[in-house]
């Protein structure tokens, strides 16, 4: 038995931008393009928000469970940023439309994108201390940027949706190496939303904050496991994603401070062990909280797949916290990944033209923290809607009630 991921699903939304289109359009400098190393971003409609982005991402991990597995689900815990209310969780409409069972623990945490990796922590250590040996946590990480990035260089790396995670002691995903990891932490104000409508953020900051977390976490776990090697002992990395490019200059200052190689063979080793890792968030953006997990899953669809490997793992949220942290990833992970269809899902979302992608991003406040009353339309998305939800079996914000949220399945 081995403590760790159990089953892994992402929910990367319904339509997409092309993020070329979105840079020329914004008059954005085509000089910092290339930095990006993206091609596409999710984009979420005004009928969608954190809620409906965990629950599409759970949905197909708990259809496999059988009634008495779902019993065994002691603990629903999402991490996010884009929390809808200062008291009531998140979790509470993630466990509801699920349809889990009351004697279950029930609760949201919060720092940033490390959010998702705080929740899955958490987590595991209750799996790990619960009397059942089938106990089981059900962890999300789902975000949803805000409006007011519009027209910024984050806007077209800023993506939509939500990674579920089965957390147990039969982990055929990710095992996780037990005692292995090591942490950074400080105050640094690099981004925050103090406010629905404001979005603070210092880029030269956040990258410096980013890489020097990266440095003390790696050294850290180094100080914890012994004889670690950047390269050797690692089969693969995984970073938390803000863009794909970013995650290359960050291998490339791992390796320069802890195993120095010439710059061909850095580039090789970031084709070999870290390019995979970037196939799906060049294709949908920064999920916040849920961008390692779907790097996770990106590594796995398009990794190795006919043994045993190690990971090596790297979580970092603004303001700032940090872990690196290890595990196995089994030779029979890559077909539980990819029985879930993220590749499916990332290619079948509607691709909007840019005006259209405005007219939704237009719409977005109507979903946001603090709205008293609404109601969504489905006519107001037009074709997006129609090609792409209707039928589909999602879950879809119907309407805002003196500030209850209330869903309906597609």
């Amino acid at each position: 038995m081995a403590l760790g991921i159990e089953a892994i699903n992402a929910y990367v939304g319904r339509a997409c931008v092309d993020v070329r289109e979105l840079f020329s359009r914004r008059g954005l400098s085509m000089a910092r393009f290339d930095n990006l190393m993206m091609r596409q971003r999710s984009v979420g409609l005004p009928c969608e928000d954190p809620v409906t982005n965990a629950v599409n991402a759970a949905k197909p991990l708990v259809d496999t469970l059988s009634p008495a597995e779902r019993e065994q689900v002691e603990l629903v815990v999402v991490g996010t940023e884009s929390g809808l209310d200062f008291g009531k969780s998140i979790s509470t409409y993630v466990h509801h439309h699920l349809g889990l069972p009351a004697r279950c623990r029930s609760f949201e945490v919060k720092h940033a994108c490390y959010g998702g990796t705080a929740a899955l922590r958490t987590a595991v250590g209750i799996v790990a201390t619960s009397a059942s040996p089938r106990a089981r946590a059900l962890v999300v990480a789902t975000d949803a940027p805000s409006a007011v990035s519009r027209g910024s260089y984050w806007e077209p790396s800023e993506g939509a949706g939500a990674v579920a995670m089965l957390v147990g002691r039969q982990a055929g995903v990710l095992q996780l190496d037990q005692g292995a990891s090591g942490f950074h932490t400080y105050e640094v104000m690099d981004t925050a939303r103090p406010a629905t409508d404001v979005d603070v953020v210092d880029p030269d900051v956040s990258l410096l904050a980013y890489l020097d977390c990266l440095e003390h976490s790696f050294a850290a776990y180094s100080a914890a496991v012994a004889g670690v090697d950047a390269v050797a002992t690692f089969d693969g990395l995984v970073f938390h994603t803000p863009f794909a490019g970013m995650v290359k200059g960050a291998h490339r200052a791992l390796l320069r401070r802890f195993h120095p190689l010439p710059p061909d063979e850095v580039e090789a080793d970031f084709r070999a062990r870290v390019a995979a890792s970037l196939e799906y968030p060049g294709a949908v953006g920064n999920l916040f909280s849920a961008s390692l997990y779907l790097a996770l899953c990106s590594a796995i669809d398009h990794g190795p797949t006919d043994r045993p490997r190690r990971l090596g793992l790297f979580s970092y949220g603004s303001g700032c916290a940090s872990e690196f942290y290890s595990g196995v990833v089994p030779a029979g992970a890559a077909e539980l990944v990819g029985a879930m269809g993220v590749g499916k899902a990332v290619a079948d979302r509607c691709e909007l033209a840019v005006d259209e992608y405005d007219r939704l991003v237009e719409g977005l406040a109507d979903s946001a923290f603090g709205t008293r009353d609404a109601v969504f339309d489905p006519a107001r998305y037009g074709r997006v809607y129609d090609t792409r939800f209707d039928g589909r079996g999602l879950l879809v914000l119907d309407r805002i009630r003196d500030f209850h949220r209330e869903y309906r399945w597609t």
